[in-house]
């Protein structure tokens, strides 16, 4: 006599599902079959999955949202110019900005021995830099390193509207 192939399950959800296990050992079958009935059946959990996707997404929105909406009062009140590039790029880079520009004031300044004058300065040399894509390419970089980054920018990462040319 065969260890048999299909195990009926009742699953943490209390639905009641006959699963084949005839791909697995026999004698690893109703450890399986023991595991699964912890879970819930494959229509709960996509139900679950997909509902938690959604409110991640709306979690997501509202989080960029607010980011975005910080990033242009902090451009508008320290003057910063608009970025230029793709559409797509513009908010992603007004934000990238703001969190680089955030992390290297508190770096440089809050914990730093940078006075206003030096961080004058680096406003100064970040306001040159217009394009987006510049700012999004350096969103993972270090605090204490935008002035370096800043000194590396090149002509083509200054915008058209650069007094500086």
């Amino acid at each position: 006599m065969a260890v048999r192939t299909h195990w009926p399950v009742e699953h943490a959800c209390s639905h009641q599902v006959v699963h084949d296990l005839s791909s697995r050992p026999a004698d690893k079958r109703a450890g399986f079959a023991r595991w699964i009935a912890a879970k819930d059946c494959t229509d709960c959990w996509k139900a679950t999955r997909e509902a938690d996707t959604e409110s991640k997404e709306e979690w997501l929105a509202a989080k960029r949202a607010a980011e975005q909406d910080a990033a242009v009062a902090w451009a508008r009140q320290f003057d910063m110019p608009q970025l230029e590039g793709p559409e797509k790029a513009l908010d992603w880079g007004e934000r990238s900005r703001h969190q680089l520009m955030t992390a290297a004031h508190t770096a440089l300044v809050v914990e730093g021995s940078w006075d206003e004058a030096d961080w004058a300065e680096l406003e100064e040399k970040a306001r040159a830099i217009t394009r987006a894509g510049w700012w999004i390419d350096q969103r993972d970089a270090e605090g204490t390193d935008v002035l370096e980054l800043l000194d590396a920018a090149t002509e083509a990462d200054r915008g058209t509207e650069n007094p500086f040319r």
